[in-house]
């Protein structure tokens, strides 16, 4: 291969959920954007979330109390500003959603609110109840395809970023479906790829969910940030099928109730806020609860929630677990824990700009340090509005490639992409097992040794099948959140060893992680936690 296609836009955008449509469509307005996507538009995190979205727009609410909760669920993680941006900004960023056509669930005219976990008022929106993800995709998606300046180009994966020096002038796709490769060449590039839930054998993400971008942007040489720290989510209803399904948290914010094997409540003996505890007390409760009873699962009883307000406010989950022969809410039905969000990612600031001129990430992929150890409930689809307005506004700004960068690029062949196979389902065993919810040195050594193991069977290609590189991502991102965890001797947040139970004072900072030049070595860093307000 000599040649490939080339693409000429003002704006690059790898991924369509909330994050990279939001962009897009704030971006489209000052120039031609290009959506890239390896699987079809709606595909990802977005469609499935139920929960809602956090904002503080209620008469008995305040973005200083959205903050506060916000800063409190991070345990001592958080960088302070963003966390103000998120809160601040939320307002404006959903009523611009709703301006749009986002149809949020209403009591006599006005936006009903929602109590979840951590969250100290009733501030959670929702749509058909817990369809809320589903309808946020259903809006982006109407708003990008009528747009005449935004290009979808479905079944195109980014495999490479391309660099002129230092600075990211666009990506190498390869389209997946006539199978070759594709140069798009930009002013700047937003990689808004999610999260990394499907490196974990039990999650409840899609399976496209497998952290490329961030391996993407490790490659290219950006900073990563905090990747040791994955969200499991308490309740995913423990039945056959993959991804897990997703008991949303607002279930226990309507007074469902977490139970042990004898129908005894047992969330008030592990945290004072009960079952309104922060995701990652509530996950290690039932993890510490099964253990007890020797099975695989604990129980969440919905009959506090009643029948009726159940089938109103919880269509979707009230349909899932019937169909699973779940006859709710006269039985309890059985939850464990699943892999859901991943606080860590690409390092950015506040704009979503990398340590890469030209390259920008949003969304799940990124790490602004808005979650901290352990992200507040809803805030995620929030995070995507806030910050995927102003990563628009920062990425106006940047200039084109030169006509020598042209050049440059013109003469670079197709990088050929790394590819393996018969792995991928030992590494998210190998994740499941040891970097889940409770991990420990042996066990974090133990993972080092099989992925160093499974490198062995990784090589390259020109025509790349998306399992093979998939699978690839899927190491290398594996690879350094085990580095990460290793690392960081102490509990916080949704990270938590057995060996190193408390939280240390000295490791309350991020880590930093980076390729050393001319490898593919992590090279660790330490920085310091933003507490200034703006």
């Amino acid at each position: 291969m000599t040649s490939c296609k080339q693409l000429q836009y003002d704006f690059v955008v790898v991924g369509s959920g909330v994050a990279g449509l939001w962009t897009a469509l704030h971006l489209a307005d000052a120039g031609k954007v290009a959506v890239l996507t390896k699987d079809e538009l709606r595909q990802g995190s977005t469609l499935h979330a139920q929960g809602g979205i956090a904002v503080a727009l209620s008469d008995e609410d305040d973005p200083e109390l959205h903050l506060r909760d916000t800063i409190e669920a991070g345990d001592g993680l958080c960088d302070v500003p963003a966390a103000e941006i998120l809160a601040f900004e939320g307002p404006s960023a959903v009523t611009a959603l709703i301006e749009m056509g986002f149809k949020c669930d209403r009591d006599n005219g006005q936006v009903a609110f929602g109590r979840e976990a951590a969250h100290s008022q009733r501030r959670i929106i929702h749509a058909q109840g817990d369809g809320t993800g589903a309808e946020v995709q259903r809006v982006l998606m109407e708003a990008v395809r009528r747009h005449c300046a935004i290009d979808i180009f479905e079944n195109t994966a980014a495999v490479h970023l391309l660099k002129v020096e230092d600075r990211c002038v666009g990506v190498q796709a390869h389209d997946l479906v006539a199978e070759i490769p594709v140069f798009f060449l930009s002013a700047a590039t937003v990689l808004a790829t999610g999260g990394i839930g499907c490196l974990y054998r039990v999650t409840t993400n899609p399976p496209v969910v497998l952290g490329d971008g961030v391996a993407l942007a490790y490659r290219a040489g950006a900073t990563l940030k905090d990747l040791e720290f994955v969200q499991f989510h308490p309740t995913a209803l423990a039945a056959p099928g993959y991804p897990k399904f997703l008991l949303s948290e607002a279930l226990r914010g309507d007074g469902a109730t977490l139970v042990n094997y004898r129908g005894e409540p047992f969330m008030e003996h592990y945290h004072k806020m009960g079952d309104l505890a922060p995701r990652d007390e509530v996950a290690r409760a039932v993890v510490q609860e099964m253990k007890a009873a020797d099975q695989p699962f604990a129980y969440l009883d919905l009959r506090p929630i009643g029948r009726e307000r159940l089938e109103r406010n919880f269509p979707t989950i009230v349909q899932n677990c019937r169909d699973r022969g779940f006859q709710v809410p006269d039985q309890p039905v059985p939850v464990s824990p699943a892999a859901h969000y991943f606080m860590g990612g690409i390092a950015t600031d506040c704009d979503g700009r990398t340590s890469i001129p030209g390259l920008f990430a949003v969304g799940e992929c990124a790490c602004i340090s808005v979650h901290g150890a352990n992200r507040l409930a809803s805030n995620s689809l929030l995070d995507g509005l806030v910050f995927g307005r102003r990563c628009a506004r920062a990425m106006r700004d940047c200039i084109h490639p030169s006509p020598a960068e042209l050049k440059q690029v013109e003469r670079d062949r197709p990088r050929p992409v790394q590819v393996g196979t018969g792995f991928y389902h030992d590494i998210r065993e190998l994740m499941w097992d040891h970097v889940g919810v409770v991990r420990s040195e042996a066990a974090l050594r133990t993972a080092v040794q099989h992925l160093k193991h499974m490198s062995t069977a990784i090589t390259e290609t020109d025509n790349p099948p998306r399992y093979g590189f998939e699978t690839v991502n899927a190491h290398l991102v594996a690879s350094l959140m085990t580095f990460a965890a290793l690392n960081r001797t102490e509990s916080r947040g949704a990270h938590y060893r057995v060996d190193y139970r408390d939280a240390s004072p000295h490791m309350r900072c991020h880590t930093l992680i980076r390729r050393a030049p001319h490898t593919y070595e992590p090279q660790l860093t330490y920085a310091p936690v933003a507490e200034q307000r703006m």
